[in-house]
């Protein structure tokens, strides 16, 4: 692979959580060491659609999950897929959902919570958690600085080309507490704070790295469908492209197919969005 790239996926954050939240990530694009952009989601607005459409670059309505309780193995071609094509080995430390969707399904408990399998798999080494129990009274979420030091483990042993982090916290306070409040602004605080420490380290390790959402919320803690709340958020980049002006919006399918340019892995037809980073 001619480059490393990690994705952080932050589940659930509006655009309004971002920019007026997230301090050491607004913090780098003042000193022009990360570039910020609005991204829109595909519709639905719903979590495992957007999860499928970010890694294989088709919308639901092409894709077939139209739902969280839709999950099934996908069968276009996606990041994870292309980057072992070309060589490379991916990671991911996330829900099940994205086990099933880009390795198998359905999901093992025993077996799918962490695997390391270096030729068959398309996601070679994977560390998932499937918030069994989860409700309004119990998030059933990890640690999030947890979740982050399992990555960075990840690429360590095992020099990954392209790793994923996807954490459920934020979209689940979302859910519970709303956004108009302390919970809230404190849960994006913790965010920020724990996230921060782990870019430079990243960095250092050569990796470009984004950091974004699948979607938005709404001021009643919703998302699924066409609404500016629901749909926008932002994309943080880190890494030596370049891309457009900073308010031109993009749109959730150039994902994929930008991941995949930064690899210098193969973008396949499926792929129609045009990437939004160039060198």
């Amino acid at each position: 692979m001619k480059n490393k790239v990690l994705m952080i996926v932050l589940d659930g954050v509006p655009l309004r959580n971002w920019t007026r939240l997230f301090g050491n990530l607004e913090g780098w694009v003042e000193s022009g060491d990360a570039q910020r952009w609005v991204m829109r989601s595909v519709l639905p607005s719903t979590s495992a659609s957007c999860y499928a459409s970010i890694h294989t670059g088709v919308t639901p309505q092409v894709h077939g999950c139209t739902g969280n309780a839709n999950v099934f193995r996908l069968s276009q071609p996606d990041i994870f897929s292309q980057v072992r094509k070309a060589g490379g080995v991916t990671g991911a430390v996330a829900h099940s959902y994205w086990s099933e969707f880009f390795n198998r399904h359905p999901f093992d408990v025993v077996r799918d919570i962490e695997y390391d399998e270096t030729e068959s798999a398309t996601i070679n080494h994977g560390r998932f958690h499937t918030m069994t129990g989860y409700g309004l009274v119990n998030q059933m979420t990890p640690s999030d600085v947890d979740l982050f030091g399992t990555l960075t483990n990840l690429c360590g042993r095992f020099e990954l080309d392209y790793g994923l982090l996807h954490t459920c916290t934020l979209d689940s306070m979302g859910h519970r507490y709303f956004h108009d409040c302390q919970e809230m602004d404190h849960a994006c605080f913790v965010m920020d704070e724990m996230l921060a420490p782990f870019i430079p380290r990243w960095r250092e390790m050569g990796y470009e790295v984004i950091v974004t959402a699948d979607h938005g919320q709404d001021a009643r803690g919703h998302h699924g469908g066409k609404d500016d709340l629901q749909q926008e958020f932002a994309l943080y980049y880190f890494g030596e492209a370049t891309g457009p002006s900073a308010d031109t919006e993009l749109h959730q399918l150039q994902l994929a197919p930008t991941v995949l340019s930064l690899l210098g892995a193969e973008i396949p037809e499926t792929m129609q969005a045009a990437p939004f980073l160039k060198r």
